[in-house]
Order: C-alpha cells, then structure tokens, then sequence
C-alpha cells in the first residue's frame, strides 16, 4: 500500500484523475489550473452540493468505498435531475484521514467515474486535505436546463396529478439489514452476514441510482413537471417541502405508494408498517413530481410502469393528508431521517 504522504496533494490528483475524459462541450478547462473553465451559452446553470461525513452519512463496516465513491456521485446528480435539467461536471473535495492510503483513494475515485461515465459528467476539480476526524466528502454537481423548463418545489397548482417514480422504502430496509448484520459482527459473531435473496434492498441501499431515464421519457414527451423533488429525506418530508413552497395541500392514497415485495417483506420481518418505511425512510433517490390533469392523456403516453400517480394537489386549506387503505384520512407528518436532531 502506498502511504497518501508519499505522493502529495498534486501527485494524488494526477493518479486519481487517470482515465477520466472529457464528455460535454461545456467543458472547456478541467483539471490542472486555478479553476475549471465552463461554457453553456444560452442555458441555464443549475449548481448543488452534497457533504458526506464518515459516522454520520455512512458506515465504511459496511460501505464499500468504491460503492461510496459512486453513491457519493449519484446524490448531486439526483439533485439536479429534480430540477429537470442534466448534470454535466462535478468538483470533489475530499477531507482524509492518515487510515487511508493511495489505494484507498483509487477504489473511491473508481465509484466516481463509475458514475461519471453511466451519466456522462466530466470531473473538473476538487481540492484533498487533511482529516482528524475520518472521510469527509464534499461534492459539487454543476448541471444545466433549458430557459422555460426548470421545475421548481413551488409550482404545484391545485389539481395537478401527484407521481412517483420507482419504488420506495427498500433503501430504508437495506439499511436495517446492514444494520443488524453489524450488531452481530460487533459481538463477535461468527457467521457470514445472509443478504440471498435481499440483493436488491442491499444495493437500493449502497448503490442508488438517479432518474436519468425519467427525465429523458418526459423530454421526448415534452412535459414539465409543475413541481419536483428527489426523495432523500422520505416521501412524507419531500411532500410537505413542495406543498410549503408552492402555498397547496395534497391528498395521496396508501394503496397507490409503490412498494417493492421484498420491502414489504423485510418490514414485517422488522416489526414495521411498510407505508411508514415508504414515507419515511428516505435514500431512495426517486423523483416525486406533480403534472396538470389537463395533460393527463399526454402523460399517460410515458406507458412506463416506473411511475405511479399516488395522488392530487388540493388546496391549502385541506391541508397535506394521506387516505389509508381503510377510507380514514389522517395528516402527513415529516418523520425522515435528519442529521442536525441527533
């Protein structure tokens, strides 16, 4: 292995950055000067920024980190797909403690472009440093959308169609997977941790994915979502978010979440209610967005099962509920994780 010292900031870099290339003509300076160098002409630039802290956002017992690397990625894309544009460069900057060494970082940066080259970003920069407290990671995802086009959290209007894509919950209950299975380890247990059959929770967990394939469907389409988020806090937290910004309430219906069985399952294996895992547990990284009715026939041309309508924007004074299986109705309360309560 070789010691992080042994290289230096500007070495490191160099070894890091092999085999990144280039993908977007907006990209016109990357790596090596003072600054990267961006040209968008007449688009819109949308930037986001993502701070992944060791102990608090992930657990490297069980997180791999070149499964790190591209999860670490993938969390700023998501961002900018939720605003219906596409991310097109990133800058990293990464806080290291003296545990790791070169290879370490390799196997992190792999994750990253990884990702890089699935949704077809160019790393542009970054900066290394010194950590006294474990692996920080600080990206910043740099996107662009065409005038007219960006969906924000507060253009929901009273009516439109409540949708989301994917399914949700199965992050959260890969997360209790690793979870027990780490319990064990930790008192010493013996045996291999047992995910057969639980791959997917596991990688919904590790390795999410963004909604490229969402946003690509509604361009060809040629529909805007009035309003869209992606779901990193939990349904129920997203939903109030959009509803504060645009001045609405909403009505979503618990038969219509999409639930995966296998989330289903695990939930009753942990003794919890899967719509509770699906409005609360967050990391699912789906897109949530709102549609007029009026343009109900045209949506319905996506013919795309990866996205459900769970619901309607109602007026404000109707507040934010969920319609239960039973017919009762009751609020919507933000129960997702938040890392400033602890």
């Amino acid at each position: 292995m070789t010691a992080i010292k042994e290289l230096g900031e500007f070495k490191l870099i160099d070894k890091l950055m092999e085999g990144f290339e280039i993908k977007n003509e907006s990209t016109k300076l990357s790596v090596g000067d003072d600054c990267a160098v961006l040209d968008y002409k007449n688009k819109q630039t949308l930037v986001t920024k993502d701070l992944l802290l060791e102990g608090v956002h992930f657990d490297l017992t069980y997180c791999p980190l070149m499964h790190l690397g591209y999860k670490s990625a993938i969390v700023n894309f998501s961002d900018v797909y939720a605003m219906n544009g596409k991310p097109k460069q990133m800058i990293v900057g990464l806080g290291v403690s003296k545990r790791f060494d070169v290879e370490d970082m390799q196997e992190l940066y792999a994750g990253m472009k990884l990702a890089c080259d699935k949704y077809g970003v160019d790393l542009v920069g970054g900066d290394t440093t010194a950590s006294l407290t474990g692996l920080t990671i600080s990206i910043t995802c740099i996107g662009e959308a065409e005038e007219g086009k960006i969906s924000k959290r507060s253009g929901a209007k009273d009516t439109d169609l409540i949708c989301v894509t994917g399914d949700l919950g199965a992050a959260y209950m890969g997360l209790l997977l690793l979870e027990r299975e780490k319990k064990v380890f930790d008192k010493g247990g013996d045996d291999e941790p047992d995910f057969a059959g639980k791959e997917y929770l596991i990688e919904r967990q590790l390795k999410p994915e963004a909604r490229k394939d969402i946003i690509e469907a509604l361009e060809r389409i040629n529909v805007v979502p009035t309003s869209m988020m992606d779901v990193s806090d939990g349904l129920s937290s997203e939903l109030l978010h959009i509803c504060k910004a645009s001045g609405v309430g909403c009505r979503i219906y618990e038969d219509r979440i999409p639930i995966d069985y296998l989330t289903a399952q695990m939930s009753e294996d942990f003794k919890l209610n899967p719509t509770m895992a699906a409005l609360n547990g967050g990391e699912d990284y789906e897109l949530l967005f709102t549609v007029p009715l009026s343009m109900f026939d045209v949506f319905s041309q996506l013919n795309n099962p990866k996205v459900t309508i769970i619901g309607h924007i109602t007026d404000a004074s109707l507040g934010a509920k969920i319609i239960s299986s039973d017919g009762g109705e009751h609020d919507i309360t933000a129960q997702g994780w938040n890392s400033l309560a602890e």
